[in-house]
């Protein structure tokens, strides 16, 4: 490969590499602890707000750098509201509508002053979060609210039977292992490399440059290996969480908007030179206000998902939310000056984090040097980001330079 397809490929891939060898890593140092079924199994559960936040963060992450300071505060907001509802034995359909209302409200409440009277995002949503975590508290008035509807917490994943039914139990020989979970593995991947198939004929019919054959088959390949060895992890406990389904509703539909809709497209143009998208004809200012939108629906489905994993609400949950979620994005190869993300980027960055909680517990590493390593991780992260701004802006440079040297010695 030559220097420039070297680069290329790291930039490209380097967030996964790590990721892949810190699961080495901490494998050794926990004596293979960290790769015990029952370990991956806590590891999706635990870190499920991460997903769902960090992929809310991404969409105001693409319109410039912007963040979401409240998620946190609104997840605790969203969880009280929804666990009061409960407590007062009304259906709990009612209790999920109203926190998802309640986050819709809150992330159009910030998208107002931001998009349309120009508050600088950090600042909004500092307010909201101080505001929102007061509110919470006011509801809660101070105290711990739980929740015990055994049908909500088996749709939403708090406790030990929240989990797809084995529908092939009953065939084949008994080989200890979930096989609707093995199953189910298998044919995601066989659908992915359908589709990765599919999508390269599509594109090249279109013209559009492409990896090439070799690459895509060791990238397919690779994925594919990973999903069965996941199927099969879980297939060991007790099969597929439910919490997974949602995580993975959320990332495959907004991976979609993201990537097929016109709002997906807008918002990377936003963040990629918001005045030049506004003199184009795009609304700007609803682009803005769509993107701190959704960030509040899925904090508050976020909200849903906490309150089923823990089985109650109270003050203090939600503290950090907005860290790890941030960290996610940034780790996963969102660009801090925006217009550069991806859903696929969450999912490593929202992995890699959990990876890295998870490793050091098992490790029994100290608390204060757990918050050391995350925050060195984040930093490494970003300033990949800011190298890589700074190179690109070097080769636009020095090519703007020869061109003008090139028309001056012609003329």
């Amino acid at each position: 490969m030559s220097g420039s397809k070297v680069k290329n490929f790291l930039r490209k891939y380097m967030m996964l590499i790590v990721t892949v060898g810190v699961v080495f890593l901490f494998y050794f140092i926990t004596g293979g602890q960290s790769l015990l079924p029952q370990n991956i199994n806590n590891l999706i559960s635990q870190n499920a707000y991460v997903f769902v936040l960090g992929t809310g963060m991404l969409l105001c992450i693409l319109t410039g750098g912007n963040i979401d300071l409240s998620v946190g505060s609104v997840v605790c907001l969203a969880g009280g509201v929804g666990a009061i509802i409960m407590d007062a034995k009304l259906p709990w359909p009612i209790a999920v509508i109203a926190m998802l209302v309640m986050g819709v409200l809150v992330g159009a409440w910030h998208g107002f002053w931001i998009a349309y009277v120009k508050v600088p995002p950090f600042i909004a949503t500092l307010v909201g979060m101080l505001a929102f975590r007061g509110l919470a508290n006011l509801i809660m008035k101070g105290f711990a609210y739980q929740v015990t509807d055994k049908t909500f917490l088996n749709i939403f994943g708090g406790g030990d039977t929240c989990y797809i039914p084995d529908f092939l139990a009953g065939i084949g020989s008994d080989m200890g292992l979930n096989k609707t979970c093995l199953f189910a593995g298998i044919l995601i991947a066989a659908g992915y490399t359908v589709f990765t198939l599919v999508n390269r004929v599509n594109l090249v019919k279109k013209g559009y440059k492409v990896d090439s054959m070799i690459t895509l088959v060791i990238k397919t390949g690779l994925i594919d290996a990973v999903v069965v060895w996941i199927a099969y992890k879980l297939a060991q406990y007790k099969g597929i969480p439910t919490v997974l389904i949602w995580i993975a509703l959320v990332l495959g539909t907004f991976a979609y908007i993201t990537s097929k809709t016109t709002l997906g497209r807008n918002l990377y143009a936003v963040g990629g030179n918001e005045k030049a998208t506004r003199l184009s004809g795009i609304n700007t200012k609803m682009v803005m206000f769509s993107a701190y939108t959704l960030m509040g629906l899925l904090a508050g489905f976020a909200g849903v998902l906490n309150i089923a994993r823990l089985m109650g609400s109270q003050p203090t949950y939600g503290l950090g939310y907005e860290m790890d979620a941030i960290a996610a994005c940034f780790i996963g190869g969102a660009s801090a000056y925006g217009g550069t993300g991806s859903v696929g980027g969450v999912i490593i960055g929202a992995a890699l984090c959990g990876i890295i909680n998870q490793g050091m517990i098992l490790a029994h590493t100290p608390p204060n040097y757990q918050t050391v390593v995350k925050g060195l991780v984040l930093l490494v992260a970003v300033l990949f980001d800011v190298i890589m701004q700074m190179r690109r802006k070097g080769s636009k440079k020095k090519k703007k330079i020869e061109t003008t040297e090139k028309g001056g010695a012609t003329a």
